[in-house]
């Protein structure tokens, strides 16, 4: 990918992010980014494709960042603190319609983010889980692949909206109570009081 299709892969991100999907057009795109539509269409055959390689895009950069936070953090708490801060972020820029939009209009681009979360996310977790133990943070009896599924599936139904709507309830709002939860499932007292100390300080 050259540096012409990687910029209009990021600025448009940010428009279907404020924006929404469906109601946004390949013209307002090339309008909101300044371009004309022929440029927008010798790089992106048409708006699938360019949702498409967004979310790949974005997949690369959640990767990137993900494994990044792992290895510069102090602990295995330290490291799900910093994920959670990116993750929380990245929900708190997004139009809640994006991934209705997504599932409802695009399904491969929404397989890659369903991929993404089962393979990826799912043993970021897992490895998580032996971080804390090893690290004696974390209680030794958790069945570690029934608490990395149950995360994902609540990451998955955050997303969804149906248990928890918009704007009621905030996607940072439900990932920070989730989190919590997590935390308080996993840690043993040594590790809540490092979470306790950590949830102080910020």
């Amino acid at each position: 990918m050259n540096s012409k299709q990687i910029d209009i892969l990021e600025r448009a991100s940010l428009v279907f992010m404020k924006l929404g999907i469906r109601s946004v057009t390949m013209n307002d795109i090339a309008t909101q980014l300044g371009i004309s539509k022929k440029t927008l269409y010798n790089h992106f055959k048409d708006k699938n494709h360019l949702v498409e390689q967004i979310i790949r895009a974005k997949i690369e950069e959640d990767i990137v960042v993900f494994k990044k936070a792992s290895s510069e953090a102090v602990n295995a708490i330290d490291e799900l603190l910093m994920h959670s801060k990116y993750v929380i972020q990245t929900f708190k820029a997004v139009n809640p319609t994006v991934f209705h939009d997504l599932k409802k209009n695009y399904p491969a681009a929404w397989q890659l983010t369903v991929e993404h979360k089962w393979d990826f996310v799912y043993n970021q977790f897992l490895k998580n889980i032996k971080r804390g133990i090893s690290e004696g943070i974390y209680r030794k009896d958790i069945h570690q692949e029934i608490y990395s599924k149950m995360f994902v599936s609540q990451i998955e139904t955050i997303i969804e909206g149906e248990v928890f709507p918009w704007p009621e309830f905030k996607y940072e709002t439900v990932f920070i109570e989730n989190f919590r939860l997590h935390i308080r499932g996993i840690a043993n007292d040594e590790g809540l009081r490092y979470f306790r100390e950590q949830i102080l300080k910020n």
